[in-house]
């Protein structure tokens, strides 16, 4: 017989138990798996070419995938490295688009990904976009929509939808964009919230999203988060955010509907001071007093949720 399900029951979440936060700056070729109940784990050698800036995203339920980035000398990539679902990283795979640094990345569908926006040289901002497969393939560039950027951030909501928010084009902006289950780009919204670069994202409570930290102005950063409904509609700023002010860090999501928010710089731009505290967020959206960090002090990683 098959089993009777109460009408009014909840389906547990599923895929997004455990997370990696991945490369970064100073140039480490490490990763960091974050467990089910959000503890991060020491560093484990890094596969593939080192590199920050760079992002990642889920494809496929339960797996990741890392793409694009710089590394020094200078040098911009679109390889990309699969992550299985337990989390190991895999060799380079040949690049696809348009080579860039400092753009994001977000699951959409389900089971599909997408990377966006980003700079080739620093001062040309693009507005392009891959999809990803939900076999990990790289799709070549879409055209842009929306207003060109670098230094944002995106995450899931809805279940099925992503949104992009936030970034620099020279000036500090709040504008989004929502993504479609397909993986379609909307034009701009205008911005809610502090304008800044160098902020996370993820989503949370199964179907929220949260943008957070960044820097307003160097070399200043802030610890103030903004909520996104199940609608993608983005709330005002929750000042006075638990934790350590910072930028250049990355996020992802564990236990099937918490996230946590990690690494990065705590001062002054370049200054070198780095950090490895997270940030865990609640499946409301409260954000946790600092945890110290384990693995290695860095910013400009790449973070997502895998299994």
């Amino acid at each position: 017989m098959f089993p009777i399900i109460p009408a009014n029951s909840v389906t547990a979440p599923s895929g997004n138990d455990e997370g990696i936060f991945s490369y970064g700056s100073p140039s480490v070729d490490v990763s960091n798996l974050v467990s089910n109940v959000g503890v991060v784990a020491s560093d484990v050698a890094g596969v593939g070419t080192f590199r920050w800036y760079l992002a990642a995203c889920e494809y496929g339920g339960d797996k990741a995938i890392i793409g694009f980035g710089f590394s020094s000398p200078p040098t911009n990539y679109s390889l990309s490295n699969l992550v299985s679902n337990a989390g190991v990283v895999a060799t380079d795979t040949a690049g696809v688009g348009t080579v860039r640094r400092a753009l994001t990345a977000c699951s959409f569908g389900e089971d599909k990904g997408i990377f966006g926006y980003g700079t080739s040289d620093g001062s040309a901002m693009l507005s392009i976009t891959n999809l990803v497969s939900n076999a990990g393939v790289v799709a070549t560039d879409t055209a842009g929509v929306g207003t060109a950027r670098n230094l944002l951030a995106a995450c899931e909501f809805g279940g099925d939808k992503a949104i992009f928010g936030f970034g620099e084009t020279g000036s500090r902006l709040a504008v989004t964009n929502l993504v479609s289950n397909v993986g379609v780009v909307g034009t701009d919204v205008a911005g809610v919230g502090t304008a800044r670069g160098s902020l996370a994202a993820c989503s949370y409570g199964g179907n929220k999203g949260i943008f957070g930290y960044g820097s307003p102005s160097y070399p200043n950063y802030v610890s103030i988060t903004n909520l996104v409904s199940n609608t993608g509609v983005v709330a005002s700023d929750q000042a006075a955010t638990t934790g350590t002010a910072r930028g250049r860090l990355a996020a992802t999501q564990y236990g099937g509907d918490k996230c946590i928010f990690g690494f990065g710089e705590i001062t002054s731009v370049d200054s070198g001071s780095v950090t490895a505290i997270t940030n865990l967020v609640s499946n409301a959206g409260v954000v946790a007093s600092d945890t110290a960090g384990v693995g290695t002090a860095r910013q400009y990683i790449a973070g997502c949720s895998f299994n």
